[in-house]
């Protein structure tokens, strides 16, 4: 079949998932939707009663509600994703002049937030069942570079301390993380989860569901305009570490001391928390948390269905023992040669573009970004294989509607 002929032939599947688009009225990605949720009157709350900033009720509740979801014992709401990635490191002793074991599958505020520390990051494969850290991978990296001293793990290459773990759920799939514990228990490293993707992502150990970001000692979320709720912006740092989230809450608010009046500050911090009008955006979406994701499966298995007969293409698959939310459907193109998946891919996204299909290509590789070119890693033929092949779909929960 002609790369033409097969484009075309995804194409028919999509709309028959989807239904109709044009370059006028396209279909997209993945965008917010408040349409039965109590936004307006909750963000009207907020205006009426003067509290739109970093303090008022809606933050209280959804940092409550939060908890009350993913089953974490602490969250704290800040401006954005990336902020709370920078705060979970910052708390764990990332700091300037050390390393971040990372994978180079991932949007590049994964790798930004260790930068903004003055830290590097140290790239190391991925798997291709669910697109995160690849236990394997790392346990051969770490026996390649890694050496154990009094004062922590270095990296005897670069001289550097490698001071934390940072895996990824890569558009909502749980990573491996019983791999990846196992690594970080017997090689000393603490573990930041980034489940910016993940919110409704489940992994299923011993008759036990613990949701994603709550294997590691810190997890966060990202709640920007596409995904599965939105603040405008925002993120959130969850843990059960009460230690840990208190100290996130005073840093994120400018390590500002307790006072009436009086602006004590004890050491230098940041600006992060969330706003209240923007809680109260959140809060609104949470209530209607369960519904989208029910939706959001059901999606998924009509892509499933839909492509079941085609051939050159698969679907990333729920991994093992865990419940996805799904976030972002994921096509992979299966050509033996990764040259010609990513030629296929290409005429699929010209002429899905061309009917106002909004077909996205996963993200560059963060090590052939020029600012992370020098980092430093591991072998990392999966990650490019897999870059070549990704192709996301629309995934609207709403899009069922339609």
């Amino acid at each position: 079949m002609t790369r033409k002929a097969q484009a075309a032939e995804i194409l028919q599947v999509l709309q028959q998932v989807l239904g109709s688009s044009s370059k006028s009225k396209p279909i997209v990605l993945h965008e917010p939707d408040f349409s039965g949720t109590q936004a307006w009157a909750y963000v009207k709350d907020c205006l009426d009663k003067g509290w739109v900033s970093t303090a008022g009720q809606w933050v209280s509740r959804f940092e409550q509600e939060l908890c009350a979801f993913t089953g974490a014992s602490n969250a704290v709401a800040v401006t954005n994703g990336t902020v709370a990635l920078r705060l979970a490191l910052h708390l764990l002793g990332v700091g300037a002049g050390v390393e971040v074991l990372l994978p180079p599958l991932s949007f590049v505020a994964t790798a930004n937030a260790v930068a903004h520390l003055g830290a590097v990051p140290h790239f190391v494969d991925i798997e291709v069942s669910s697109l995160g850290l690849c236990p394997q991978a790392l346990i051969q990296r770490l026996e390649q570079i890694a050496e154990r001293t009094q004062a922590g793990l270095f990296n005897r290459e670069t001289g550097r301390r490698i001071a934390a773990l940072l895996p990824v759920h890569v558009f909502g799939h749980p990573a491996n993380l019983p791999g990846l514990l196992a690594v970080s228990e017997a090689w000393g490293l603490p573990v930041v989860e980034d489940a910016a993707e993940a919110l409704g992502s489940w992994r299923i150990q011993a008759a036990k569901t613990t949701h994603c970001g709550l294997f590691g000692a810190i997890g966060t979320l990202s709640f920007n305009g596409n995904k599965l709720i939105t603040t405008g912006g925002g993120g959130a740092l969850f843990t059960n570490d009460a230690a840990l989230a208190q100290r996130a809450r005073h840093l994120s608010t400018t390590a500002k001391l307790p006072h009436p009046w009086a602006f004590e500050h004890d050491e230098v911090a940041w600006n992060d928390r969330l706003p209240n009008l923007n809680a109260a955006l959140g809060v609104a979406q949470l209530e209607d948390l369960s519904r989208r994701l029910k939706a959001k499966r059901q999606l998924a298995e009509r892509y499933a269905q839909a492509f079941a007969g085609v051939e050159g293409v698969e679907l990333v698959a729920e991994p093992p023992n865990c419940r996805s939310n799904h976030w972002l459907v994921s096509l992979r193109f299966t050509a033996a040669d990764p040259a010609d998946a990513r030629a296929q891919r290409h005429s699929l996204l010209e002429l899905a573009h061309a009917s106002g299909l909004m077909l996205r290509p996963i993200w560059q590789p963060l090590h052939q970004l020029p600012m992370y070119a020098d980092a430093p890693r591991g072998p990392l033929s999966v990650s490019e294989d897999q870059a070549r092949r990704l192709l996301n779909l629309p995934s609207s929960p709403q899009l069922l509607r339609g």
